[in-house]
């Protein structure tokens, strides 16, 4: 079935069956990798894309949904935000296997695009989603910090 979706402010048309998870599509059909698989069952947050400005799990959201939407993926993402996390990311250190990253960025830049200024209780909140495997958390915590920091200046 073809659909139209939006992806990263661009129209893209893809041929998929209707119950196809949005992941695959970008992955399979669209060779968007930094969108990743973790776990299938929306618990582990790598395959955080938002939709409508909204984190949402990529492999458990179906394509057939989303016309008419705007899907960003951590290849699109930018903003003041954005770029703050990327920044903050960078100088902290944050990532050490990177598997999960892509999705803990995508959270961490809605947190902050919604709330400039989170307390750590606000970022344990948004980030619970977000499995990561070798336990950086701290250093997400102490990330987002600073990106609230950098947005700031």
């Amino acid at each position: 079935m073809a659909m139209k979706l939006n992806i990263n402010g661009k129209q893209v048309s893809v041929a998929a069956e209707p119950g196809t998870p949005l992941l695959w599509v970008l992955r399979d059909e669209l060779d968007m990798t930094g969108t990743k698989f973790g776990c299938g069952v929306a618990s582990c947050g790598a395959c955080t894309v938002h939709v409508d400005g909204e984190p949402v799990r990529s492999c458990s959201t179906y394509v057939d949904d989303l016309e008419g939407t705007e899907i960003t993926t951590i290849e699109g993402v930018n903003g003041p935000a954005a770029q703050a996390v990327q920044t903050a990311w960078r100088e902290m250190d944050v990532v050490q296997c990177g598997y999960c990253q892509s999705g803990q960025i995508m959270s961490a830049v809605n947190l902050l695009a919604t709330n400039a200024k989170p307390t750590d209780q606000d970022i344990d909140d948004a980030m619970a989603g977000n499995a990561c495997r070798c336990a950086t958390y701290h250093r997400i915590r102490a990330a987002i910090h600073r990106a609230s920091d950098i947005m700031e200046a």
